[in-house]
């Protein structure tokens, strides 16, 4: 018997489409999303994407904002190593400290936002950039609870 090694889990059943089911709210979010945003370095908007969407699971976050980042310019190997920017050497101290909030804020059941983390952020960033990478994070969060819960799913790819 031959495996096909190549063969991909179909994706799941959409669920709802909010979209077409909360138009209004769906619209909301999207204009929340663009206003989130304004004002941020979009390389750095897109890492504070994927990292929010990767500790949230959200499989459609993750392969819409990685291909958002590679627009950007981004470099592979800097989202390869994304989960352990701690470890790896190619993040700056603004891009730590926004990563750092960005756990804190979507972890925040796991003991809020540590004064230390904020503090950090705050010396990194100016108070209106602060504010605009604290709703970015908001949003994020937001998008990867709609994607989850109806179930969105990446489009398919060939191998």
């Amino acid at each position: 018997m031959t495996t096909n090694h190549t063969a991909y889990v179909p994706a799941p059943v959409q669920r709802i489409s909010l979209p077409e089911q909360a138009a209004e709210f769906y619209r909301k979010m999207v204009e929340l999303d663009r206003a989130a945003r304004t004002g941020l370095d979009p390389v750095l908007a897109e890492l504070v994407r994927i990292h929010a969407s990767a500790l949230n699971g959200c499989a459609f976050c993750l392969d819409m904002h990685t291909t958002d980042a590679r627009k950007q310019g981004e470099q592979e190997h800097r989202l390869y190593a994304l989960p352990a920017w701690r470890e790896a050497p190619w993040y700056t101290a603004r891009e730590r400290a926004a990563l750092a909030l960005t756990e804190a804020v979507t972890l925040v059941t796991d003991g809020h936002v540590p004064d230390a983390v904020y503090d950090e952020a705050a010396k990194q960033f100016e108070q209106q950039e602060l504010a605009q990478l604290i709703a970015l994070i908001i949003a994020i969060n937001s998008w990867n609870r709609i994607a989850i819960t109806s179930r969105l799913s990446p489009a398919p790819r060939q191998a």
